[in-house]
């Protein structure tokens, strides 16, 4: 397999920022941050951005536990986006020439049910068939008593699969459990000092923790709440439950520090890469969305990485846009509270992701709008303010045209609504979009190009009947 040298001084060291958020970019994520938080009652959110493949922010908000501030060095339990590790753990082993994903599970772990006909690939991918140990988004009776990995395989992963190998995509974390024991098996070393000595170490990512060492007074409580009652805080889960399929805890930082290296194609293979970020397809050739151990879409017009993690009281996001260089990580101490994890991480993305090609932000779209209605407003009474307008909208703009706008326009008085028509699109280097102007009786068409950008000049303003 091809192997990349990587570049860890970049990623190990504190790197220049680049392209840093402005000042006003860091104000508005606080106030969205802040929002949040005190709109669903989550006790606190540790966030990390990376912007151009560098971290631009990593920040806490709120309390950790009741006796602590959250702070941005503070590991948090990141449950499920821990599988993108354990698969990254396996593609490794396979590097090695310890395993290969299309090995059968029961060349490894003798009794699991279908293991002569599954995949170490199907248990990466959720399409094993082996039924998940913890659909609940509670803890359940046992959870309060410790297991060990086998303890969870002899109750689950024993009983007969819930379909065949490869025909469906259901989420297990059944699946997971057996995948580290695998790893474990073929390592020769429990999995997260594997996943310690060739990924956290290099990779300069200092506070990961197991979560069973991360439930004490010193680390961040998890809350939640019965129905719309009071926030209070949980029990953590007895030790054991979450092997493998999210036994992890970091800082938002650390974890962003392994998008970097996802970003960069480093530290690992770059065919591991890929192949994580390759979407599985089920016997009947349809598309799961899933590779191994994250999710793969594309959310408009951008390709976007992402896992998301719940344990006993936390709940977090990990969006990577690797074409974009940007990624974003909510971690958070709360569940059974809203969605706060994913509403701030889209308002974040909304922050610092730059437009999509073709497209403009809500933002430059509010601008233009407010100069377009402004030039209308300067029309009626007879004057223009010829900064808002390219050289060519001056040409076009002459004192007889100035005029015969103020004529035709001015007995209309003041607009019932100044509506958008559609999104704006790109021609020839140019930002279009039109507008319905509303008066009692009667609409208008006004047609507007822009140069690109919140503060492009006005190319063209041309108004029309409307119908």
């Amino acid at each position: 397999m091809l192997k990349l040298v990587p570049a860890l001084a970049a990623l190990i060291t504190a790197p220049a920022l680049a392209q840093p958020l402005t000042p006003a970019e860091a104000s508005q994520i606080d106030q969205l941050v802040t929002h949040t938080l005190q709109q669903s009652g989550v006790p606190s959110a540790s966030i990390a951005v990376v912007r151009d493949g560098r971290i631009v922010l990593a920040k806490a908000y709120g309390k950790a536990n009741e006796g602590l501030p959250a702070t941005a060095a503070l590991p948090y339990q990141i449950a499920s986006n821990s599988k993108q590790f354990t698969a990254m753990a396996l593609l490794l082993l396979e590097d090695e020439g310890k395993l290969s994903l299309d090995d059968h599970v029961d060349k490894y772990l003798p009794g699991i049910s279908g293991g002569d006909r599954i995949a170490l690939r199907q248990l990466l991918t959720h399409t094993s068939g082996i039924q998940d140990f913890w659909p609940q988004d509670y803890s359940f009776e046992a959870m309060s008593h410790p297991t060990a990995p086998q303890g969870i395989v002899d109750k689950w992963a024993k009983k007969p699969l819930d379909f065949a190998p490869g025909d469906q995509w259901q989420y297990s974390n059944t699946g997971y459990v057996v995948a580290g024991m695998i790893a474990e098996k073929v390592s020769g070393e429990p999995l997260v000092a594997y996943l310690t000595r060739k990924i956290f170490k290099p990779l300069g990512m200092t506070s990961v923790r197991d979560q069973d060492d991360t439930n004490g007074p010193t680390f961040p409580a998890g809350y939640g709440r019965f129905a719309l009652g009071p926030l209070r805080p949980v029990a953590s889960p007895a030790r054991g439950w979450l092997y493998a399929a999210g036994e992890l805890s970091m800082s938002a930082a650390d974890l962003a520090k392994w998008d970097i290296a996802r970003i960069d194609r480093a530290l690992v293979p770059v065919d591991d890469w890929a192949a994580q970020e390759t979407p599985v397809k089920l016997n009947d050739g349809s598309d799961t969305g899933y590779g191994l151990g994250v999710g793969v879409r594309t959310v408009n017009g951008r390709q976007l990485i992402r896992h998301t993690g719940e344990a006993v009281g936390f709940l977090s996001i990990n969006d990577v846009f690797p074409k974009d260089r940007v990624a974003v990580v909510v971690l958070t101490n709360s569940w059974n509270t809203g969605s706060a994890y994913t509403q701030i991480a889209r308002d974040i993305e909304k922050v610092v992701l730059p437009a999509a090609p073709g497209a403009a932000s809500d933002a430059t779209v509010a601008a233009q709008r407010a100069r377009a209605r402004a030039a209308l407003d300067q029309l009626r009474a007879g004057k223009l303010d010829r900064s808002l307008l390219t050289q060519n909208a001056n040409f076009y703009f002459t004192a007889q045209a100035i005029a015969d706008f103020q004529a035709s326009l001015a007995p209309l008085g003041e607009p019932t609504a100044f509506e958008p028509q559609g999104k704006p699109v790109l021609r020839g280097g140019f930002v279009i979009q039109g507008y319905t102007i509303k008066y009692p009786g009667r609409s208008l068409d006004l047609s507007t190009f822009y140069e690109p950008g919140a503060n492009g000049r006005i190319e063209q303003y041309l108004i029309s009947p409307g119908e």
